[in-house]
């Protein structure tokens, strides 16, 4: 199978716009969560998301396309834009590249301020009338649209919804096409919203902290929600040789399974997560002993990061004490079906810039969760693999493996 690598990507998300800013927080070990703006959170267990405060649609984005988009599809224009731009491709180029996309709930903050305003109605009865563009800003689909929309993508296109792997479902399946000879140049990511819905659901789950998110911290809560994208242009490594690209990193392999376990709790023995980190490694021909970072899933809540751990012991052994292993969620929140995605553009930052970031929030150690989690402060050392795990409501497992590009 022929080699993919990464030649550009983009992002928006709490901690600020564009991959520099990302980047600069990351290393800064910076906090993007804060009390919650967008709707009222009054009688929920948190107050706290991590929010994007600013959201600009590019400049030349059509008036008519603009008029119709969502939030959740600006923030993946925005993403999109700046992952092309960064990747150099010429015209002909993006007009043949494909999209995968994964998202959770879309449209969703529309969706429910159309229902308000449709329950009310102008004389306070029920008024259904909407237009049309409102209508096409709800599914799923419509950011994937849109982005092939603003850019002119013409290549393969589908959407991804398996809940928080949504996105690192569509970048292995990007990755997948191109190895596949379909096209050499696929966008891949995923984008999110914070909505009344998914806040009111894991509100009704106990899975908000009232705290900003602790992932591995014994006094931890649960998670804290969070709204972003980030996009990754996959590319097939002799296309991008032959014209002169600058390589962010190599896709080195992935692997996916699921649990057939429970609808919100992962399986305790973290048994088919294991498989799928265990698959990716194997796939993308990486020995245990060279993996020199893992960006975990760590959600912060107190089963799923007892069980991750368990998952890097049993496929690293011993070894699994000598990672090191973060959770970029202390800073971004968890970000649904954009989760994907925005960590693995940290692990792809972490192995072409050597830097790990690290796990904000812990400081009362877990006795269960006893490996190296990075606490506070990021850490400058050589990254020449690294691996990004997402794991999702129904037992989604994800694992994707980045390398240096030789």
């Amino acid at each position: 199978m022929g080699t993919v690598v990464v030649t550009g990507a983009g992002t928006i998300n709490a901690l600020g716009s564009g991959w520099r800013s990302y980047l600069a927080a990351l290393a800064e070990g910076r906090s993007g969560i804060g009390p919650l703006e967008a709707f009222d959170p009054a009688g929920h267990r948190s107050g706290l998301a991590a929010e994007v405060r600013a959201l600009t649609l590019p400049a030349d984005v059509p008036r008519r396309l603009a008029r119709r988009v969502s939030r959740a599809d600006g923030l993946a224009i925005v993403a999109a834009r700046e992952a092309v731009t960064e990747a150099g491709l010429a015209a002909p180029e993006i007009s043949a590249a494909g999209l995968v996309f994964g998202a959770t709930v879309g449209g969703m903050r529309e969706a429910e301020r159309a229902a308000k305003v449709g329950a009310a109605g102008p004389g306070g009865s029920a008024d259904l009338r909407l237009p049309p563009r409102t209508l096409m800003q709800f599914p799923l689909c419509t950011s994937g649209t849109v982005v092939a929309s603003a850019l002119g993508l013409r290549g393969p296109r589908f959407t991804v919804s398996t809940a928080c792997t949504s996105s690192a479902n569509a970048i292995a399946l990007a990755a997948d096409i191109i190895r596949a000879g379909r096209t050499p140049v696929m966008l891949a990511g995923g984008s999110d919203v914070l909505c009344r819905l998914t806040y009111a659901g894991f509100n009704a789950l106990q899975a908000l902290d009232p705290e900003p998110c602790r992932p591995f911290d014994r006094e931890r809560q649960g998670l804290t929600l969070g709204e972003g994208a980030a996009v990754l242009v996959l590319e097939d490594a002799d296309h991008a040789r032959a014209r002169g690209a600058t390589v962010w990193a190599r896709l080195a392999g992935h692997g996916m399974t699921a649990d057939a376990h429970h609808l919100t709790a992962p399986r305790p023995d973290g048994a088919a997560a294991a498989r799928a980190l265990h698959d990716a490694l194997v796939a993308s021909d990486t020995p245990r002993e060279a993996v020199d970072y893992v960006n975990a899933h760590g959600s912060g809540t107190p089963a799923n990061d007892v069980t991750e751990t368990r998952i890097i012991k049993a496929v690293f052994g011993r070894r699994a004490y000598r990672i090191p292993i973060s959770s970029t969620k202390s800073m971004i929140g968890h970000c649904l079906g954009a989760a994907g995605a925005l960590e693995a553009l940290a692990t792809v930052l972490a192995v072409q810039h050597d830097i790990i970031p690290p796990t904000l929030g812990l400081t009362h150690p877990d006795p269960d969760c006893d490996l190296d989690f990075v606490p506070h402060a990021a850490r400058r050392q050589p990254v020449e693999t690294a691996v990004s795990n997402l794991y999702g409501f129904g037992g989604t497992n994800t694992s994707l493996v980045f390398a240096k590009s030789p």
